[in-house]
């Protein structure tokens, strides 16, 4: 049902000062009222202290506050109860389970959300925003939320939803008044109108690689041959001393992987097994996993100790993704002797040289197209607006060949009612019931 009362913590279980608890439906003040004493709705958005009751045996469950929303003026736009409890785990499971009692249901993941979508409180952007904006875990990733949850990204739509649109009228212009006075209408208006689309889509969908990173993570592989300092590097970039170093070749035997914060920049950083001929199983084992990562990787740091460049040629023709070339342990050598030709970067864990210039370059290069727009402009951040700007990038390339090719006026506009159809998917103005399940299955439940 789209309006029965769901009720689910809004807050973390565990020990904790407070709780939120958030009760919303239609019926959401009657279920209230049988469990908190007294409860009030008016005048609204005031918080009073109630009793939280059990509403079967009157038993106290705890001394809260409550605060009534009346909708549609609250978040899902139905009647909303936020009730605030004592922390804990035993605290926020009795109120819950005596508001389940009093007639509301568990919500599910992201029904909240859901609804507010469904009672056009948010768009479907608008609600992928909130959940990438309690999922972010570094700065650039909460700016590019909070820029989509203030319709950064909806905005730039609705602009191209309405270009088509009035390309789409220009064609049925043509159709219904041929022979008007002014003629039938240019077809160099038509083709700028057409390219002036054309462009907004690509130039959107452009973003989306680095877009698509922002929200995974970067993942940049640290690969070399044995004892070229890569574990020491990895846990320079990280900040403390998750890979074990030591002197022996070969000491790391399988791929470690961590998360990490650079330049604001979410990254997945991973250690590899050194790369050479070795008869030992187990370090084979390991870098084959090497040389899987290094398939996937976004980004390659290849590490090489100053002086020995002798296995980085080779090396490079078997990797596709961009690599930067790091020259390790230069507190080693003489200063004379250390690299200056960029792109190598010369860096020593032990002195810190290098690191905050190598920081630099791995935030320029896994994410140079989004430093350069700033947080300005929209960015497409997930693989479902992707495909949505593809199918309409194709509608309207298909739209011009038909026009070229002399299709009926009317039967290439149809490509435009389609371009137009997957950008209401994308805004989610008619969504089917298996796309909404699939973006709020990642939800919390109280959200």
């Amino acid at each position: 049902m789209l309006s029965d009362p769901i009720v689910a913590l809004a807050t973390p279980a565990g020990r904790s000062a407070l709780a939120l608890i958030r009760l919303s439906g239609k019926a959401a003040f009657d279920v209230a009222a049988r469990a908190l004493r007294p409860f009030r709705p008016d005048p609204p958005r005031v918080v009073r202290r109630v009793r939280l009751v059990h509403p079967d045996s009157g038993e106290l469950v705890d001394d809260a506050l409550a605060a009534a929303f009346p909708g549609p003026r609250t978040y899902t736009g139905d009647d909303l109860v936020e009730i605030t409890t004592h922390g804990g785990l035993l605290v926020p499971a009795a109120a819950v389970a005596a508001l389940v009692a009093a007639g509301a249901r568990p919500a599910a993941p992201g029904e909240f959300t859901r609804r507010a979508v469904l009672n056009g409180k948010l768009d479907l952007l608008q609600a992928e925003a909130t959940a990438d904006l309690i999922d972010a875990g570094a700065p650039a990733q909460a700016r590019r939320a909070l820029h989509q949850l203030d319709r950064g990204l909806s905005a730039r739509l609705e602009l191209l939803r309405a270009e088509l649109l009035e390309l789409e009228a220009l064609i049925a212009y043509e159709i219904d008044f041929p022979e008007e006075d002014e003629g039938p209408v240019a077809p160099e208006r038509v083709e700028r109108a057409w390219r002036a689309a054309r462009d907004r889509i690509a130039q959107l969908l452009a973003t989306a690689p680095e877009g698509e990173r922002l929200r995974e993570g970067a993942l940049v592989v640290i690969a070399g041959r044995p004892n070229a300092g890569k574990s020491s590097l990895f846990n320079a970039l990280l900040g403390t001393e998750r890979a074990i170093v030591t002197e022996i070749p070969g000491t790391t035997r399988d791929a470690i992987e961590a998360h990490a914060v650079i330049e604001g920049f979410p990254f997945r950083l991973a250690d590899t097994a050194g790369l050479r001929d070795s008869g030992d199983r187990v370090e084979r084992l390991g870098i084959e996993v090497s040389r899987r990562y290094l398939g996937a990787a976004d980004l390659v740091l290849y590490c090489e100790e100053a002086g020995d460049e002798s296995a980085r040629e080779e090396f490079l023709t078997r990797v596709h993704a961009p690599v930067v070339v790091v020259r390790t342990k230069i507190d080693l050598r003489p200063r004379s002797d250390r690299p200056t030709v960029r792109p190598t970067v010369a860096v020593s864990v032990v002195t810190g040289d290098g690191l905050a210039e190598l920081k630099r370059r791995l935030a320029q290069e896994a994410f140079g197209r989004l430093l350069g727009l700033g947080d300005v402009e929209p960015v497409v951040t997930r693989a479902r607006h992707r495909m949505a700007l593809e199918r309409a990038l194709a509608e309207v390339e298909a739209f011009h060949g038909a026009r070229a090719g002399g299709v009926e006026a009317a039967a290439a506009a149809t490509h435009l009612r389609a371009a137009v159809g997957a950008l209401d998917d994308l805004i989610g103005v008619v969504t089917p019931d298996d796309v909404l399940d699939r973006v709020f299955a990642s939800f919390c439940v109280g959200k």
